[in-house]
């Protein structure tokens, strides 16, 4: 792998992209990757620090010639969404993600590649190294935990930066420039039930669904992906329904901003259904697959006979409103931006489903640029667990990123877009949640912009990256930084 992909152009690029995937750097388990960053910024002799939160700050004198540009901050984030298929071994906290070339493409073996947003963070680590490339006083910001929380971002006090522009290098599309973003709150909703005894007379099923796409639930949710969970939920539905199945344990989905790909659920009902039950489950499998035929060709939906039935399982009354309750829950797109053309404004992801051993959980991760509206929607989705009987909460709540079409640098990069490429770029707001909305907060006069590489398939095991893409993207950020305006 590592010759392969050091070999790649810009080599200072994906050389540095290689170093920093031999590191794990699940999120929330970021420490390897901290050291190894402030290791890498001590060895250059530049002034190297993390604030109270565990960000990683680099400072670096502008080059001879650049002093009286504007000084900017360079941003990324250090931790990687840690998904991989089912047939994959792997472990995250201990191995560096497995790369190989395919095409245009890199890609990781059956795992994440972690592009999202190593590319970025290699880029600035790689301008951090440089001696040729001129660029004004730079303060590279290094965040922890964007994935799970924004922790880094929504913890970093004001008066540590120190430059006027931030160029953030996060986004997926290099031919679209980002002057906004959605926020986000995670709604949870938990219960606790009795579990009974299974009947005397029951036999157990295994469901499974899988095969499912994934990826971001921001940036894919308008694609009309499928979602493992709202997918077995109609399973499970009709099986209660038509032969009172009753759940033992349901585990679908696992990061909370990434579409769930697969759903397992272990289930019984009364011996005297086994056959129509087998039948009446396959042809709703057959009706399912049918209409995600086009968007999700590899969608798999089995039901495996259990040889050995599970002793216990969720009470008929409880498994009654909790279908219902996910069913009614909303999931995909909620409303389109009446601002901006084919932006989501509004969404929500039911990003995991557990059920077992008299407890259940459910996790979504809702959307949406305007505040207002998204804690709409998060309300909507709490009225609908608390009829339930759950107790909901809200929590990791950040803010969207109003866009500035006035921007100062928004206006440079636009121009060296133009010149470099013949064409306009996308002017765009997205629906991920990128970190600038949070770090305006506590430093409101900072001009904002993100831009980056084409990835696709981002939060999933087809994550991969553009090569020449990268390319691309190299020589747009060297001009950028050549082009930083004068300090007024």
């Amino acid at each position: 792998m590592s010759n392969e992909i050091r070999n790649l152009e810009p080599k200072a690029l994906w050389n540095k992209f290689a170093d920093l995937n031999a590191v794990p750097r699940p999120s929330k388990k970021e420490e390897r990757v901290i050291e190894f960053m402030k290791n890498f910024g001590n060895s250059l002799g530049l002034e190297t620090f993390e604030d109270e939160i565990r960000n990683v700050i680099i400072r670096k004198p502008a080059t001879p010639g650049m002093e009286n540009r504007k000084p900017i901050v360079l941003q990324g984030h250090l931790d990687m969404v840690h998904q991989k298929n089912n047939d994959t071994q792997f472990d995250f906290e201990n191995q560096g993600i497995d790369m190989y070339v395919d095409g245009d493409w890199v890609r990781a073996k059956g795992t994440t590649l972690g592009a999202d947003n190593g590319l970025g963070v290699a880029a600035i680590m790689a301008i951090l190294e440089s001696k040729d490339i001129p660029h004004p006083a730079i303060d590279a910001l290094f965040t922890i935990d964007e994935e799970t929380g924004m922790t880094g971002a929504l913890n970093l006090k004001g008066g540590i930066l120190k430059g006027e522009i931030l160029l953030n290098l996060d986004t997926e599309e290099d031919d679209e420039i980002d002057i906004g973003c959605a926020g986000g709150v995670d709604v949870t909703a938990v219960a606790e039930y009795d579990e009974e005894e299974t009947p005397a007379d029951a036999v157990g099923y295994t469901i499974t669904v899988k095969g499912l796409n994934g990826g971001h639930s921001g940036m894919d949710i308008h694609k009309g992906l499928g979602n493992a969970n709202k997918i077995m939920n109609r399973l499970l539905f009709n099986g209660y329904e038509d032969f009172g199945l009753q759940i033992a344990t349901l585990n679908g989905g696992s990061l909370r901003n990434a579409i769930p790909r697969e759903s397992v659920a272990n289930v019984v009902i009364a011996g005297m259904y086994d056959e129509a039950f087998e039948y009446d489950m396959l042809q709703i499998a057959k009706e399912i697959k049918a209409e995600f035929k086009t968007t999700e060709p590899n969608l798999e939906i089995t039901v495996e006979k259990l040889n050995n039935v599970p002793k216990k399982v969720m009470p008929s009354m409880a498994q009654f409103y909790l279908v219902r309750a996910i069913y009614t829950a909303h999931n995909g797109v909620y409303r389109m931006s009446a601002d901006f053309d084919n932006l989501v404004e509004t969404s929500n992801n039911i990003a995991k489903v557990t059920v077992g051993e008299g407890k259940l959980s459910i996790q979504c991760l809702t959307r949406s640029s305007v505040e207002t509206s998204k804690f709409d929607l998060a309300n909507a989705l709490r009225s609908a667990f608390e009829l339930m009987g759950c107790e909901v909460t809200f929590s990791g709540s950040y803010p969207g990123w109003t866009p500035n079409p006035k921007s100062e640098i928004l206006e440079v990069l636009v121009d060296i877009y133009e010149k470099q490429n013949g064409t306009k770029p996308n002017v765009v707001a997205c629906h991920a949640g990128l970190e600038c909305g949070i770090l305006g907060t506590n430093y409101p006069g900072m001009d904002m912009i993100s831009f980056g590489p084409t990835i696709h398939g981002a939060h999933s095991p087809d994550e991969r990256a553009s090569i020449s893409s990268s390319q691309k993207f190299w020589k747009f950020l060297l001009e950028i930084l050549a082009n930083i305006p004068e300090k007024k």
